[in-house]
C-alpha cells in the first residue's frame, strides 16, 4: 500500500526505472524491517532506491490540494487500472492517513494535509449476496467432492475436508480453522463437541512477520488480546474430525490441519483446492455462478442456516464472533428457508378464503 502511495508523490524525472522494478525494490527493500540474516540488497534494487530517494517529494508538498488528491485517486487504481474494490480503498486510506499522523507526531508536517480534501471511500456493500449461500444439500456435496481433489496418497483434498467442514458446520473463518489445535477440542463419540477459539492464524508473508514465518499468531478479530470464544461442534463435524486425527494426527504443536510436510496450510493450498472441489461438485450450471465460489462463503452458508433454523441470534453472534448488529444487517437477504416458510402460512391461509363460505343452516324447529 505504501508502494502506491510513494510512486505517486514521485517527479516525473528522467531515469525512470520500469513499473514493475520499482515495486519490486519498494515492496521487497524499502518497507520491509531487515531480519537476522536478510541477503544483500541486488544492486539493481539499490539504484532504483537511489532513484526512489530523488525523485520523491517532500512531504510538505501534500498540502497543496492537487497533489493531495491525486495521491488519493492513486488508492482507486489497481495494477492493471482498473477500479480497486472499496474494501481495498479503505485499507490503503487508512495506511496513508495513519502515516501522516506519525508524520506529524514527528515534526515532519505541521498538520495533516488530507484534512480539507473532500475525497471519501465509497461504503462498502454490507449484506452478504445470497446467492454465494449454498444449502445444507449443496453443502454436502461440497464437502464430500474434497476428498476427490488430488492424488489418494498425497492427500491433497482428503487433508483439508475436516478444515472446510469446520468453517460450514462451526461457522469459522479460515484464520481459525488453520488455528483449530487438538487441546482446544472436546471430541466424544457421540452428542455435540466444543472448540475454544483463542488465536487465529492470518497470512502475511515472510517479510511482514515477526517469525519470519508465512503467518502471524494472533487473537481473535476485533476482540481484546487473550480473549476466548466456545463453538459448539455439531455431531457430524466432531465425527469428521475424529476420523481426520485417527487418519492423518496431528502437528507438533496439535494442529489439526497442517500440509504434507507439517507445515501451517497456506491460503493458496486451501483455495485451489476449493478451486477443484467446486468444478466437481457443482452442476455444469453453477460452476459459473457466484454460489460458494471462495472458502468464506462456507462461513455465510453456516450463519444464514442456523438463522434460518430459527437459532437465536445472540446466540448465534456469539458462536460466529460477530455482534447481533453486525449479524442480522450481513445476513438479512439471505434467510431464504424462513421466507419460504412464511410464505407457505399466508398461502394457505388465502387459499382458505378461495371458495365462498357455507351457507348458514337454518335453526330446525
Amino acid at each position: 500500500m505504501l508502494t502506491a502511495i510513494t510512486l505517486a508523490m514521485c517527479w516525473d524525472m528522467p531515469g525512470r526505472p520500469k513499473e514493475q522494478l520499482l515495486r519490486r525494490a519498494l515492496r521487497h527493500w524499502a518497507f520491509v524491517v531487515p531480519g537476522p540474516g536478510e541477503r544483500e540488497m541486488p544492486a539493481e534494487d539499490r539504484l532504483v532506491l537511489q532513484w526512489v530517494a530523488k525523485a520523491s517529494r517532500p512531504l510538505v508538498d501534500l498540502h497543496d490540494p492537487v497533489l493531495a488528491r491525486d495521491v488519493l485517486e492513486s488508492l482507486r487504481r489497481k495494477l492493471d487500472g482498473g477500479e480497486a474494490a472499496v474494501e481495498t480503498m479503505r485499507r490503503k486510506r487508512k495506511v496513508l492517513v495513519h502515516a501522516l499522523h506519525y508524520a506529524v507526531e514527528r515534526g515532519e508536517l505541521g498538520s495533516h494535509p488530507l484534512e480539507k480534501i473532500r475525497w471519501r471511500v465509497p461504503k462498502p456493500a454490507t449484506a452478504v449476496d445470497p446467492r454465494v449461500v449454498a444449502n445444507p444439500y449443496q453443502a454436502r456435496d461440497l464437502l464430500s467432492a474434497v476428498s476427490y481433489v488430488g492424488g489418494y496418497r498425497r492427500a491433497r483434498g482428503r487433508r483439508l475436508v475436516g478444515f472446510f467442514a469446520g468453517m460450514y458446520y462451526a461457522g469459522l473463518r479460515p484464520e481459525e480453522a488453520v488455528a483449530a489445535a487438538l487441546p482446544d477440542c472436546r471430541l466424544p463419540r457421540t452428542d455435540w463437541g466444543r472448540l475454544i477459539v483463542h488465536r487465529t492464524l492470518p497470512q502475511a508473508g515472510k517479510r511482514w512477520t515477526d517469525t519470519g514465518e508465512y503467518h502471524d499468531e494472533r487473537g481473535l478479530k476485533n476482540r481484546p488480546p487473550g480473549e476466548t470464544r466456545v463453538v459448539p461442534l455439531p455431531p457430524h463435524l466432531v465425527a469428521l474430525w475424529r476420523e481426520h486425527v485417527a487418519t492423518f494426527g496431528t502437528a507438533d504443536d496439535g494442529w489439526l490441519f497442517f500440509s504434507e510436510r507439517g507445515g501451517v496450510i497456506s491460503y493458496t493450498t486451501f483455495h485451489r483446492v476449493w478451486h477443484e472441489t467446486r468444478e466437481l461438485a457443482l452442476p455444469p450450471a453453477l460452476t459459473n455462478t457466484p454460489l460458494a465460489k471462495h472458502p468464506y462463503d462456507l462461513r455465510h452458508s453456516a450463519l444464514s442456516t442456523w438463522l434460518c433454523a430459527g437459532a437465536d441470534p445472540a446466540e448465534v453472534a456469539q458462536r460466529a464472533g460477530n455482534s447481533v448488529e453486525v449479524l442480522l444487517s450481513r445476513y438479512a437477504k439471505c434467510l431464504y428457508d424462513r421466507q419460504s416458510i412464511n410464505n407457505q402460512r399466508i398461502e394457505g391461509l388465502l387459499s382458505a378464503y378461495d371458495r365462498p363460505p357455507e351457507p348458514d343452516e337454518p335453526d330446525g324447529e
